[in-house]
């Protein structure tokens, strides 16, 4: 069952068909998991194969799954049964004929597609489990139809969380802190990088003061040495030694809400450029968080970020942070706002990012992030690690 109230899931549904009144869209074919999460509650490692929900003008959402999901969606769905349909099993990973025919063919049933050219259906065509051929299904399906691309409406819609969400993304939050403090205890020369990953994973899953932890859509990140200069790498069996820097990532996970966070672990003394780009990047991090009050711009943060940096002769060409909430693999970005130059979305009260800071130098780097709520006045951080560079023997 979900943590969540059916009243709120009313709420998220007319908020999509609202916006999709105000573009005249008579469907919206919802593929990202996160999305299918918001709108329906299901919650499912079953995203590997195709799957979705569709949205019509008018009344409830319908859920399509593999036969084997569908079976047991009402364990996590908010949805009557006849709500979730299936398709066949001898469907999956066929060369001449996919699963999407078959959804297609359902929802004319239905008659949420129709075939018509004053028609307009939205597909999340850049969602990572829609894929070419299903869109094409789809497009064979209902040819008259004029088909757009949902530019992440459901996205956009999840932006500014309800309360109930905010209370997950705390709890998110704690768990993050206990897995990033078991990180930071446990870099220490001698020890093996898998073996670091091995206690983060426990503690991002284990059970304390009665808060057990989601599985994250990314796993830890653990680059070391001279490799961490490059972000997004993962870790080896390698022995951790002395003199290096390790940058570390993960996310604690609540009910699938995301709270990211990242710290840098020097094994020894710090060189002084380790140093000077730790103080700079802190002095960033405390000015982006002074300038995250509702009405600023997202390129406002980035701005006031840079300007620090820029005092201490530091640049940095990517975005400072992302909106974050829901999150399944491969990502726990929500793919909407980026705090970064010409970002002109307005924050408000509600939304949550992960404002990250990595320097990725030339073999060595700095990382520091924070996750927060955006509130009335200055946000709300969801985790509580000082914010410093750490030093371990």
């Amino acid at each position: 069952m979900s943590v969540f109230s059916s009243e709120e899931f009313t709420t998220r549904l007319q908020s999509v068909q609202q916006r999709m009144a105000e573009r005249g869209w008579s469907a919206l074919v919802v593929a990202d998991p996160a999305n299918l999460y918001y709108l329906t509650g299901y919650n499912a490692w079953s995203f590997y194969v195709p799957q979705c929900a569709v949205v019509p003008a008018e009344g409830g959402v319908h859920l399509f799954l593999r036969a084997m999901d569908a079976h047991g969606a009402a364990h996590t769905a908010v949805l009557p049964d006849d709500r979730i349909h299936a398709y066949p099993e001898d469907l999956v990973h066929r060369p001449d004929i996919h699963p999407y025919d078959d959804i297609a063919a359902q929802c004319r049933e239905l008659n949420i597609f129709v075939d018509n050219p004053d028609v307009v259906v939205a597909m999340e065509l850049d969602a990572h489990f829609l894929s070419v051929r299903g869109f094409q299904a789809v497009q064979r399906a209902i040819p008259r139809t004029r088909i757009v691309d949902s530019e992440e409406l459901v996205n956009w819609v999840r932006l500014v969380k309800s309360p109930a969400e905010q209370d997950e993304l705390r709890a998110a939050g704690a768990v993050a802190d206990r897995a990033m403090t078991v990180a930071l205890e446990g870099v220490r020369s001698g020890r093996r990088e898998c073996d670091v990953v091995a206690d983060i994973q426990s503690a991002q899953t284990i059970s304390v003061g009665g808060v057990g932890g989601d599985y994250p859509a990314f796993v830890p990140l653990l680059p070391t040495g001279d490799s961490a200069d490059t972000p997004h790498l993962t870790w080896t069996d390698r022995v951790l030694r002395r003199g290096e820097a390790t940058t570390i990532e993960l996310a604690g996970v609540r009910n699938r809400y995301h709270a990211p966070l990242a710290r840098t672990v020097c094994l020894g003394p710090p060189s002084a450029k380790l140093l000077d780009c730790a103080k700079a990047t802190n002095e960033g991090m405390e000015a982006a968080l002074g300038s995250m009050k509702p009405g600023a711009a997202g390129a406002d943060v980035h701005a006031a970020f840079t300007d620090v940096i820029a005092a201490h002769g530091l640049s940095k060409e990517s975005r400072i942070g992302y909106s974050v909430g829901i999150g399944f693999p491969p990502d726990w970005g929500e793919r909407t706002v980026s705090l970064r130059a010409g970002e002109e979305t307005v924050l408000a009260p509600g939304m949550a990012f992960h404002v990250i800071l990595g320097m990725w130098m030339d073999g060595w780097a700095y990382e520091l992030s924070e996750s927060v709520l955006v509130t009335e006045h200055l946000p709300e951080p969801l985790t509580s690690r000082p914010r410093q560079l750490i030093v371990n023997e």
